[in-house]
């Protein structure tokens, strides 16, 4: 409000008065320049705000101006009208933009112009002939400080304050009559207290309004005003509290509040008075109850609540006591109370909504499961009344569901019922309330979510079918409705109610064909154990527009844990027909390719299958190069490293089985991944191995095949044996080329390599190098006889017999077990028999004496031994043998080789035990022989006799 400017008689005189006086120069010019300001100020329209400037030379001009002090009362009175324009105009402005808000810095400024008034007031101080100049310049303080507050420019709202609390303490307070001097004094203390409050100095605060009760002066206002201050700082320090401390600080403010509240009451003269200082002091009661409360002292707060409800004839019906008197009683215990309470609150319509769904919440946290059902009929009893919206539905709701914990199925199965209820449902009807739905949907999907993730899948499955009836059937909530059958789908697959778990994926796939539904699908056909079902789905799977092949890998995943190795394989198989160079995809091929033979490797029967990708891992190595097929440094290593191994082993299981043609295929290939790591001499030792035992496995497989090589397979085998041979001269561990002489650790492998090497030049008509061969493999040291015999036995039969081979082998042999420290004398008739078998057929009558040769040979073997040592069939087979030899001799009338034959037979059997008998029957024929010898027809009679006893 504008402020009159002083016009009385008495000021008129005092004006003229002093203008007769002569004003100093620098008080006429710092006096010209303020009313010049002020008149800048004045001048302004009401869009307009002041310019920066002004406030600044008001503020220094003032300044100077109190330098000056003091001064005649003429001059004061026109440094007093100066500041009732300079307050005037502030008016004026405030006014005109109390319709929209100041900008910080212009209301800065305006801030700035009253405390410019207020200091030229102050400077200007007792004027004669103006009442009570000392309360005008305080409340210009008052008001520039209220203002200052309201900027939270709290240290000049203090020095205002502080300025007008020094003007107002040498007033007499007993002598102030007027009522809006007293109310001054009063505002003043309260506002000061209220900035010190701001800026934390509480003690200050609190006993600036103690001292403020000494200007309460006997009216009902002043008691209102003071109790109002102290109930706003007890809400304060009630709504900042975080320790017991700010608990009691605020009981004891808000007790101040209510004892002065109680005293304005009997202070009171009109009805209004008495009506709003009981609503004050209820309202405080309320607050108290609270704050006990907090406190946990329940007994406290349902003493409150008594004195509210009976204080007077109709008692206070606030809804907050409901709630206070039940939060009590669930303090105390006392759950019966504390439900009569909550119930109280059903047929109570002027209790809002927000207050019995809080209090709805606050039952079920104290009572917990056991009030779950209290909170379920409180709630369902509550629709009947108009208020009851979607929202609090959603509150309750959440309240009740909780934490998954002890306890939660039950609290879940209310809600179940409760979010089931029609009349529930109905309050989610319209597009009104389609944000309410979406937040009862949360709720229900949240639930179901986390006892999923627990393992509950019954009640998960449960919260999953209410949370549908929160989605609308319209085509925009279709997916929605998709996802909930797919969800639903899981939890009957964790049940392992299978059949169901179709359906629901069936719906889904209806309203949302995706990649997620065809995996679930495929889920349950391997729960089914339905392997051609899921195969099926795999192919369905890659339709899908978003498949990605990460689908198939995660397939494999799945089919393996259910064992469907079958299954496995197929979705690996179909992944690896979606790589491409620099395409990302789940895993590498090499990693696929490997996974691929493990499990094929699992079980028996598959060793062709998993021949086919261990083939594709070849291929696709060469292809691409093994580098970048399957990785560098070490990783790059294990994986050629883990083919190799996988190949031998797959290999040598197969040969072990008699599965000669794949265990050749197995061993090439394992000879081709070590050929990959061959960096030293382990690796080279095992390509070597791989080659020789896989055209062993070759030949093998011929045999059990009972065909013969094609001449590519010869040529195979022989640029395998052709490898196998350069790392036996030069790489394997333990081997080293002297001249032509070759020595190993491995004489088996050698031995095998020989062999092999033999009968494939055999195939070829080589003979000399199947020569050649045997003898650089005699001429090593990696030869043994039992070796030489094996070479000489199969080069002395079949249909590719070499008699040099086999006389040579058979020969070496024979020296090497005769000239052993302890002869096997089993394997030197079996040479013998064997030498004298190859030379008869391929020597003949040509050349007896090589034939004769090898019995002589035996017979030079057998002197000496003990019975039996030489073995004894093979001993008469010797001495018959050459017995019967003489019978050709004797008919074609060749006396002496007859004599030469009949007398090594002889010799021979008089070594044999046994042959006692024939011995004597040969002693009587050569005897015979020798009378008769030209009696030609007598000793063939007698030769033909003899042999016939033989």
């Amino acid at each position: 409000m504008r402020i009159a400017e002083l016009s009385t008689p008495e000021l008129r005189q005092g004006h003229a008065h002093s203008q007769s006086h002569s004003h100093s120069q620098s008080h006429q010019h710092l006096l010209s320049q303020i009313e010049s300001s002020i008149k800048q100020t004045e001048n302004l329209s009401p869009d307009q705000f002041p310019p920066d400037t002004i406030s600044a030379d008001l503020s220094r001009f003032s300044t100077q101006l109190s330098q000056l002090a003091p001064f005649p009362n003429s001059l004061k009175l026109l440094i007093w009208k100066l500041s009732y324009r300079l307050w005037n105009a502030c008016v004026d402005l405030s006014n005109a933009s109390s319709l929209r808000s100041l900008p910080p810095s212009k209301a800065e400024d305006h801030a700035k112009l009253r405390h410019v008034a207020s200091d030229l007031l102050f400077i200007a101080s007792d004027v004669s002939g103006v009442p009570s100049p000392a309360i005008k310049s305080a409340s210009f303080y008052l008001k520039t400080g209220l203002i200052w507050h309201d900027l939270r420019s709290f240290d000049l709202a203090s020095l205002c304050f502080e300025r007008a609390t020094d003007i107002v303490s040498k007033i007499d307070i007993d002598k102030l009559s007027d009522a809006g001097e007293r109310k001054l004094l009063l505002d003043l203390n309260i506002a000061r207290s209220k900035t010190a409050w701001e800026i934390r100095d509480r003690n200050l605060a609190i006993a600036l309004l103690n001292r403020a009760k000494g200007l309460l002066f006997g009216t009902p206002d002043h008691h209102k005003a003071l109790a109002n201050q102290y109930l706003a700082f007890g809400k304060t320090a009630l709504a900042k509290s975080e320790e017991s401390q700010d608990l009691n600080d605020a009981l004891k403010l808000m007790n101040e509040a209510l004892d002065l509240y109680e005293k304005g009451l009997r202070e009171a003269r009109t009805r209004q008075e008495t009506v709003d200082l009981k609503d004050l002091r209820s309202k405080t009661l309320r607050f108290i109850s609270a704050l006990h409360l907090q406190k946990n002292e329940f007994e406290s707060v349902i003493k409150c609540v008594r004195v509210l409800r009976e204080e007077c004839e109709s008692g206070d019906h606030h809804p907050s006591l409901s709630v206070l008197a039940m939060k009590a009683w669930l303090g105390l215990g006392k759950y019966g109370e504390a439900e009569k309470e909550l119930r109280g609150m059903v047929v109570n319509k002027g209790i809002p909504e927000g207050v019995w769904v809080s209090a709805v919440e606050a039952y079920f946290q104290a009572a917990g499961t056991a009030g779950a059902e209290t909170a379920k009929g409180v709630f369902l009893g509550l629709l009947g009344r108009c208020h009851v919206s979607a929202g609090s539905a959603v509150r309750v709701a959440h309240r009740v569901i909780g934490d998954v914990s002890e306890g939660s199925r039950v609290r879940a199965k209310v809600v179940a019922e409760l979010v089931s209820d029609n009349r529930v449902v109905a309050l989610f009807n319209g597009e009104g309330a389609a944000k309410q739905r979406t937040a009862m949907h949360a709720v229900l999907w949240n639930c179901g979510a986390e006892h999923f993730r627990s393992k509950d899948y019954e009640t998960s499955a449960e919260m999953f079918e209410k949370a549908m009836l929160y989605i609308p059937f319209d085509i925009e909530s279709r997916i929605l409705r998709a996802k909930g059958f797919r969800v639903l789908c899981l939890c009957h697959l964790g049940l392992s109610k299978l059949d169901q778990a179709h359906e629901y994926i069936n719906e889904a796939e209806k309203l949302d064909p995706n990649i997620v539904s065809a995996f679930l699908k495929f889920k349950i056909y391997l729960q089914k154990k339905d392997q051609n079902g899921a195969i099926d789905q795999i192919q369905a799977m890659a339709t899908c527009l978003d498949f990605t092949p990460d689908f198939l890998s995660l397939a494999a995943h799945e089919a393996v844990a259910c064992r469907a190795l079958a299954v496995a394989v197929a979705s690996l198989s179909n992944l690896l027909n979606f790589y491409a160079p620099g395409k990302s995809m789940p895993a590498t091929e090499v990693v696929v390719l490997r996974t691929l033979v493990t499990i094929l490797t699992q079980e028996p029967g598959n060793e062709l299958e998993a021949l086919k990708f261990v083939k594709r891992v070849h291929d696709r190595a060469s292809e691409l190069g093994s580098d970048c097929f399957f990785g560098t440094g070490e990783v790059g290593r294990r994986e050629r490293n883990w083919f190799a191994v996988t190949s031998w082993n797959l290999g040598t299981k197969t040969g072990k089985e008699k599965n000669y043609e794949l265990c050749g295929e197995f061993l090439r290939l394992a000879s081709e991944f070590y050929g990959l790591l061959a960096d030293g001499q382990a690796e080279e030792n095992m390509v070597c191995k791989s080659l020789i035992l896989s055209v062993s496995a070759i030949i093998a497989s011929e045999n059990q095949r009972k065909t013969t090589l094609s001449e590519s397979e010869v040529k195979q085998a022989l640029e395998l044996l052709d490898r196998a041979g350069k790392i036996l001269k030069s790489i394997l561990p333990g081997t080293q080329l002297n001249g032509d002489q070759l020595t190993t650790t491995e004489p088996d492998l050698y031995f095998i390599y020989t062999i092999c090497a033999y009968d494939i030049h055999g195939r070829l008509n080589d003979s000399g190098s199947q020569l050649k061969l045997v003898q650089k493999f005699t001429s090593s040291k990696a030869h043994n006889p039992k070796h030489l015999l094996q070479i000489g036995i199969s080069a002395s039969q079949g249909p590719r017999t070499n008699h040099e081979v086999a006389t040579f082998a058979l020969n070496e042999c024979l020296s090497a077990f005769l000239s052993s420290s302890s002869p096997d004398y089993q394997n030197v008739a079996l040479i013998v028999r064997r030498l004298i078998g190859v030379t008869s057929i391929h020597k003949g009558d040509t050349d007896d004496e090589a034939v004769y040769g090898m019995y002589k040979q035996a017979y030079r073997v057998m002197v000496g031994l003990k019975d039996s040592e030489y073995p004894t069939e093979e001993g008469k087979w010797l001495a018959m043998t050459a017995w019967n030899r003489a019978s050709l001799a004797v008919r074609l009338g060749q006396t002496d080789v007859a004599r030469k034959w009949m007398d090594v037979g002889l010799q021979l059997a008089k070594h044999v035990p046994g042959m006692e008998t024939y011995r004597a029957c040969m002693e009587d024929f050569i005897n015979d022989f020798e009378k008769r010898f030209c009696a030609p027809n007598d000793g063939e009679r007698k030769i033909d006799s003899a042999r016939s006893i033989i």
